[in-house]
């Protein structure tokens, strides 16, 4: 499979060195890390709590592209699918704590949660004060499986409701209740045409037949829970709205953002015609948007397929979600 690159062993580091060198304005990176920071003048003001997440590469812009005014403070990229070192995402930590504490925004995969928590020990040893909470949107699986539901798209909606929430001056407690409020009313589900090649690996991470589909995949390349016939973008909005609205306990006054993401092959046209069918169907069925994104926005490198998320708005979320921020990808 062909692909823009120098070496293997060099895509993470050249990746970041990229990034950096592309929006200096927005970013710097950490010394002898592939973590990056946010560099504006209310973040060297110090005046709030500091918000680090990050991850495996090969889902950009999560998580490098968040960074910045009104989301995080600092991001840190793993090699490919793979959780970044708990000394890397420790330098992040020191970086974004100006002495009001950092929130870890940490997806549900066994290295992250275990990296993040080790971490977060190094950190406290320093007096640093760290909370830490576990994104797991996922409904394609049951929440009792294996490690639980994964953490996916969802995550930049956690990521932006809390930073903006730490501009207005929020404290620890209150952002780690309020981001676990919002992964408690997020669900995610994804599709894929056609599985994601990792760079080095000549071949698919799955096989599909030309007229075949997959239900409920990961961003790590994860089977879904059915290979069925390709169907028409409404039918597959359908079928993951039913999915997702499942695991709602619904109200006639509910308003819903949705976030319709695609997974790094598939053409906006496309993804533009999904969100057409989403909001037509949920019209149908009287749900409320208010919030709308469509993009390529949490990704699974090279995979076709979208994903759809749902977040049932509580309190202040709407204007939360729609406060300023100035990153990269937002």
């Amino acid at each position: 499979m062909k692909k823009i690159i120098n070496a293997v062993a060099d895509i993470v580091p050249e990746m970041v060195s990229g990034l950096v060198k592309s929006y200096p304005q927005l970013v710097a990176q950490l010394p002898n890390t592939q973590a990056i920071g946010r560099r504006d003048a209310a973040f060297k003001a110090g005046h709030q709590v500091g918000l680090v997440s990050g991850g495996g590469s090969g889902h950009e812009p999560l998580h490098l592209g968040y960074v910045g005014l009104g989301m995080l403070s600092a991001a840190v990229a793993g090699q490919i699918n793979t959780s970044p070192t708990p000394d890397q995402i420790y330098a992040a930590i020191r970086y974004a704590d100006h002495g009001a504490g950092v929130l870890l925004i940490v997806k549900n995969y066994a290295g992250d949660v275990m990296n993040f928590a080790m971490a977060q020990e190094l950190a406290e040893y320093d007096d640093i004060q760290v909370k830490a909470i576990t994104v797991d949107d996922d409904v394609a699986f049951d929440a009792t499986d294996t490690q639980g539901r994964r953490g996916v798209a969802g995550t930049i909606l956690v990521e932006k409701i809390c930073g903006a929430a730490a501009e207005a001056g929020a404290s620890l407690d209150e952002l780690a209740a309020l981001g676990q409020a919002v992964i408690d009313h997020t669900k995610t589900i994804g599709i894929a045409l056609t599985a994601a090649t990792v760079p080095g690996v000549d071949h698919p991470g799955f096989e599909l037949q030309a007229d075949e589909m997959e239900y409920g995949v990961g961003i790590h390349n994860e089977r879904g829970y059915a290979t069925e016939k390709m169907a028409p973008s409404a039918t597959i909005a359908a079928h993951l709205e039913d999915k997702i609205l499942g695991n709602f306990d619904l109200q006639t006054t509910d308003e819903f953002a949705v976030v319709v993401n695609g997974l790094g092959a598939t053409p906006l046209m496309e993804q533009y015609v999904f969100a057409n069918d989403v909001l037509a169907d949920l019209a149908k069925r009287d749900v409320k948007v208010t919030f709308t994104k469509v993009g390529n926005l949490v990704t699974a490198i090279d995979m076709h397929g979208v994903s759809l998320t749902l977040c049932q708005l509580q309190d202040n979320w709407h204007t939360l979600l729609n406060a300023p921020a100035n990153t990269i990808a937002w």
